[in-house]
């Protein structure tokens, strides 16, 4: 049954030379089939605008007194000269809220729909309580069009979880969840990891600086390799050698970096700016579905090697109890297809935003060696030898470690924000909001906001400690600071999504950078000596924008 749901859309292979052009109908189709098909399937879903009157919504102003950007306007700030042409993604947005305020609408362009972008964390909360059973969460499309007609040969209709929206989701997702939403099958990877890790730290003393002891200035690719080798042990079952360089794996390995680096670097242009892509072949187009093709093509290899492995294994009489068996290898047994598409979304959905993560507790930590000392008393209790083994459940008994990264992920965001179609008619700040409108909500710039968090521009872990009693001292009502150091709302700050499309691989992520920064706490005492104003950069997601030449000094 699952088989039938996710290959429905078998069809035959279309060629490449003849699905250069998706036009902007095709693509207004395919998304109104999507808004009827959840919508009928929602329908029974009681919510507080089917059982009560909806007198926020009559008290909105009409939809058509949104503020909105004219789309002629719009594309000469886009074109060479304009005042958004050089911008990325993080300046984008913020400089679009300054121009058009808190709540606005894009124009539809180029096969896309009108967006209504919001700031609002009240309209945040009031859109995730009316997404339904299957959340429509738009744009990836460019995945999709890989997936859905650019490979559809290979791919059969088994799409993933990124890209794909309502049954076929649906169907992906219960197929993955029970094996990456389970702390236990997660904490299984903890020794493969903490053996990547310390290679992470025997590369860090064989490249530093001896004298400075600083890192030389592509430490960046450094990092990528740590979390790709990571998610690697996950996602294949295998370690690539990326820090050693001495793997059989090692040449596919340096493809696959590349590879995901230009899906990165071209998605941001061809998902989420005007762009001539869904009609036209332009060189960026082809360059990320390359980029596409060499991630499946890699991947693909690595999957077969596997099954060839447990073949030999079966074949030899070797059976492994299921709570000894990875999560590829149980993934294989239900569908060679959902496996290698699994391992796909994780590669890219996982290492970049990893690293950007990982990078963001090192600057936070380092720029605050107070802190940084706290930490490495709790985690001297977790992992006693440097380079040894952690005890058992590492992040279970180290709070102040799992505070570190959440407050990094507050100082530094990963994503800017989120999207969804909501399933019905919505009051968004003041306005009406039609259902099966695009909203984009952006989360990011509200992270540093004092009116959402007492003292934002602090790195203060104890924020997300139980225990946690601090307060401000009494602030001014007209200041708009809260007093206590926690968030104001539980819709401020959602850095792996909310609801029935939260991510797939936060548990995986949380162990890999966990483990991570616990052995390098626990090893060296970590300095950056240079200017962070700006940090990151935005692409798909916020990556790092400096030489990262952190000093890493030895801890006897």
């Amino acid at each position: 049954m699952l088989l039938a749901n996710l290959r429905r859309k078998r069809g035959c292979a279309i060629k490449k030379a003849s699905v250069i052009r998706l036009f902007a109908t095709d693509q207004k189709s395919l998304y109104q089939q999507h808004v009827d098909t959840i919508a009928a399937a929602n329908s029974h879903i009681a919510t507080p605008e089917q059982t009560d009157p909806n007198v926020e919504w009559q008290r909105a102003r009409p939809f058509n007194e949104l503020p909105r950007v004219g789309a002629l306007k719009l594309i000469r700030k886009f074109l060479p000269g304009g005042a958004y042409a050089k911008l990325d993604f993080k300046d984008l947005v913020t400089t679009m809220r300054t121009d058009y305020g808190p709540i606005f609408m894009l124009p539809a362009m180029m096969g896309r729909p009108n967006i209504v972008v919001t700031h609002n964390p009240d309209d945040f909360r009031n859109i995730f309580r009316n997404e339904g059973i299957w959340p429509i969460r738009p744009f990836s499309e460019t995945i999709r069009y890989h997936r859905n007609k650019w490979r559809a040969d290979f791919f059969e209709g088994v799409e993933g979880a990124i890209a794909t929206q309502g049954e076929q989701w649906s169907a992906f997702r219960k197929a993955v969840n029970p094996l990456l939403m389970q702390p236990k099958n997660i904490d299984m990877y903890c020794n493969k990891l903490a053996q990547v890790n310390q290679e992470f730290v025997e590369r860090i003393r064989l490249i530093r600086n001896p004298k400075t002891l600083e890192m030389p200035v592509d430490f960046e690719e450094c990092i990528q390799r740590w979390t790709l080798e990571s998610v690697a042990v996950v996602a294949l079952d295998k370690q690539l050698g990326l820090l050693r360089g001495d793997s059989d794996y090692y040449a596919d390995a340096l493809k696959l970096i590349v590879a995901l680096n230009d899906f990165m670097a071209f998605s941001v242009d061809l998902d989420y700016k005007p762009t001539l892509w869904r009609f036209i072949a332009t060189p960026k187009f082809k360059r990320l579905m390359q980029s596409m093709d060499n991630i499946q093509s890699v991947t693909w290899k690595y999957i077969n090697e596997t099954v060839r492995q447990l073949e030999k294994e079966s074949q030899q009489g070797i059976e492994r109890p299921e709570h000894e068996q990875s999560i590829l290898e149980r993934l294989l047994k239900q569908d060679k297809k959902i496996a290698t598409v699994m391992a796909m979304d994780m590669l890219m959905a996982g290492v970049d935003t990893t690293s950007s993560l990982a990078v963001g507790a090192l600057l936070c930590l380092a720029k605050n060696p107070e802190k940084q000392e706290l930490l490495r008393a709790e985690v001297m209790r977790v992992l006693p030898q440097k380079d040894g083994a952690f005890i058992e459940d590492p992040l279970k008994h180290a709070p102040y470690l799992r505070a570190s990264l959440k407050e990094s992920l507050r100082v530094y965001p990963v994503a800017m924000g989120n999207m969804r179609v909501p399933q019905n008619d919505l009051a968004l700040s003041g306005y009406q909001v039609p259902k099966g409108t695009y909203v984009s909500m952006i989360f990011a710039p509200l992270q540093s906001d004092a009116r959402y968090y007492s003292r934002p521009l602090e790195f203060l872990p104890e924020r997300w400690l139980r225990s946690n009693t601090e307060v401000d001292e009494p602030q001014k009502p007209t200041e708009g600071c809260t007093q206590s150091i926690k968030a104001s709302s539980p819709f401020v700050y959602l850095p792996f999504g909310f609801g029935p499309r939260v991510c797939l691989g936060r548990r995986i992520s949380e162990l890999e950078v966990g483990l991570g920064i616990a052995r390098l706490v626990r090893n060296f005492k970590i300095e950056f000596n240079y200017p962070t104003d700006k940090a990151f950069k935005g692409m798909l997601i916020n990556m790092p924008n400096m030489p990262l030449k952190f000093k890493f000094t030895d801890i006897d």
